[in-house]
């Protein structure tokens, strides 16, 4: 008798964050790989562009716009997209929100939204679409870090914290659902090439970089590309069942120096 039950053949995925960068990549990379994909984001308009991609390649794509700092979008997505494509399989918690401010600097409104975003809507949403999963004893949650959890970098203090509180939130997860079938992995990306801190002010970019650099945590001008942290989700999500990626840890490589 085997040990798990074969995961159907339809694993319909939900991306949050998925209007750009790591988010975008990731619902690409599932759709290609054969999953019905339900994109989430507050930028309806790029999702819609998306999913027309999508379906034009011969996959299947749904868009519904999600603000992760409203209780009530939350709830009226994860009902949406159980409604329009059935049991969801696959959760990726993709969404992030930061901004360029010191603990002491940060104005406490923001610092808030930025927890609510990365953390508490996170939690909103897979707590929405996990019980089903538990029921049905099968699902992947994929929570999407950062690696500031292993290399604090200054001037992202709220990011940061709630970039921590992410991965408690996940390593409980784990444990709790541990033998129902539902896999709850992280993956952690290191710096990369997004839309985050496209907004930022130049001059401040390079007061924060230049701190990175005082600190260490910039040891080399290499990125990663999007389509390498969609690559690590697809990995954790596709891995046959008896095994469980806990962590996975993606970091660019570093450029090709003089003769070793």
């Amino acid at each position: 008798m085997p040990r798990f039950d074969p995961h159907p053949d339809r694993r319909a995925a939900v991306v949050t964050g998925a209007s750009s960068g790591i988010g975008e990549a990731t619902a690409l990379a599932l759709a290609e790989a054969g999953h019905p994909v339900v994109l989430g984001a507050r930028r309806l308009d790029r999702l819609e562009e998306l999913a027309g991609r999508i379906t034009a390649g011969g996959g299947e794509a749904l868009a519904l716009r999600l603000d992760l700092a409203d209780d009530a979008s939350v709830d009226a997505f994860a009902a949406g997209a159980e409604a329009r494509l059935g049991p969801i399989e696959v959760v990726v918690s993709n969404a992030g929100d930061v901004l360029p401010a010191t603990a002491l600097g940060v104005d406490p409104d923001d610092f808030t939204r930025q927890v609510q975003v990365n953390v508490l809507g996170a939690h909103r949403l897979v707590r929405g679409l996990g019980p089903a999963m538990v029921a049905r004893r099968r699902g992947d949650i994929v929570f999407v870090t950062s690696d500031v959890v292993r290399l604090p970098r200054t001037y992202m203090a709220a990011y940061v914290t709630s970039k921590h509180a992410l991965e408690g939130l996940a390593r409980a997860m784990q444990m709790e659902l541990e033998g129902s079938g539902v896999r709850v992995g992280i993956v952690r990306p290191g710096p990369s090439t997004t839309e985050q801190g496209a907004t930022w002010d130049a001059a401040v970019i390079d007061e924060v970089l230049a701190d990175w650099g005082r600190w260490g945590v910039m040891r080399h001008g290499g990125y990663l590309r999007p389509a390498d942290v969609a690559r690590a989700v697809l990995t954790v999500v596709s891995t046959p069942r008896g095994t469980h990626l806990t962590l996975v840890e993606v970091e660019p490589e570093a450029p090709l120096g003089g003769t070793p």
